[in-house]
């Protein structure tokens, strides 16, 4: 029997298939009227919407599976595919923008052949009211659904309204004989689409390395755990990225003294805070009888003595 789709996983897959009808639409439009017309800057700009239409495809078929519970090949769940499909967008922003980056130069020397047409202006305006309304929407779908792999779409559409402005500019300096004005266009909106695909991949690789998250996340957790009454102590604190979630491995001091049974239930207890907290997964929590423990054979400060910034930066 095949398992229920989530609500979540529904409204991923219907904001990734919407991004994929909304680049489909613009590259039939401006790709037309290019071809009619001669435009290397709607041509160009259709181009680079067909590796998007391939972004949002990979994404829709393949990061809705974050959503899908573990199984017996991913223990962990699959909260690792979004962040890498979110790297895919990233890296294919980068290659898009050093890609017009080039066509600008080859255009800034060897100059355009370009027929004006008003056409041509309506088709930019078609698209990049395409990708505006593609834009708000999938930000507002991925309000409380977070997803990094929606945020890399929702940005590589802004993305493709700078690239569209890039060939207002340019039909303008056609229409008023300064084609110099394409190329150029192109050469300054490149560059910021090449700086955005690399802000996507930098913060994605760093959830699939386990990279360490913000200061914050850390001091939280430390929180949450010397809340509770029966802890004595914090030490050998890891907290990290598991894909976009945070795992965290700790151990805590209580009362040495107290029954298994206790200690069973304290520890059930910090878990469950612990996963409480947003954006937390796996946890993994040791518990030390108070007074001994690995600090103690490693030669280290008491946990009891240290101050709190020690407890936190373990």
């Amino acid at each position: 029997m095949t398992a229920p789709v989530s609500d979540e996983k529904r409204r991923f897959r219907r904001a990734a298939g919407v991004n994929v009808l909304g680049n489909a639409v613009k590259i039939a439009a401006e790709g037309a009227a290019g071809l009619a017309f001669g435009s290397v800057a709607l041509l160009a700009d259709a181009a680079h919407s067909v590796a998007d239409l391939v972004a949002s495809v990979v994404v829709l078929v393949w990061g809705g599976t974050q959503y899908d519970d573990p199984d017996a090949e991913h223990p962990h769940g699959h909260q690792r595919i979004e962040p890498l499909t979110a790297l895919f967008v990233g890296a294919v922003i980068v290659v898009l923008g050093v890609n017009l980056l080039w066509s600008s130069v080859e255009g800034l020397r060897f100059g355009s052949d370009v027929q004006f047409s008003g056409l041509l202006f309506v088709a930019l305006a078609f698209s990049m009211a395409d990708m505006y309304l593609l834009y708000w929407y999938t930000r507002r779908v991925n309000t409380d659904l977070g997803s990094t792999a929606l945020d890399a779409l929702a940005a590589d559409c802004l993305n493709d309204i700078y690239t569209s402005v890039a060939a207002v500019v340019g039909v303008t300096g056609v229409l008023f004989d300064l084609p110099v004005l394409d190329p150029l266009a192109g050469a300054l909106v490149s560059l910021v689409v090449v700086y955005q695909g690399v802000e996507i991949a930098r913060e994605n690789v760093t959830y699939l390395v386990g990279g360490a998250p913000p200061p914050a996340d850390r001091d939280r957790v430390v929180e949450t755990l010397r809340a509770h009454p029966a802890v004595v102590g914090v030490h050998d604190l890891k907290v990290f990225y598991d894909g976009t979630d945070l795992e965290v491995e700790v151990h805590t001091e209580v009362d040495g003294e107290m029954t298994l049974r206790r200690a069973h239930e304290i520890e059930t207890e910090l878990v469950t805070r612990l996963q409480s907290l947003v954006g937390v997964g796996d946890v993994h929590v040791h518990l030390d009888p108070s007074g001994v423990g690995e600090w103690k054979e490693a030669g280290e400060t008491p946990p009891s003595e240290r101050a709190p910034t020690d407890d936190a930066s373990r």
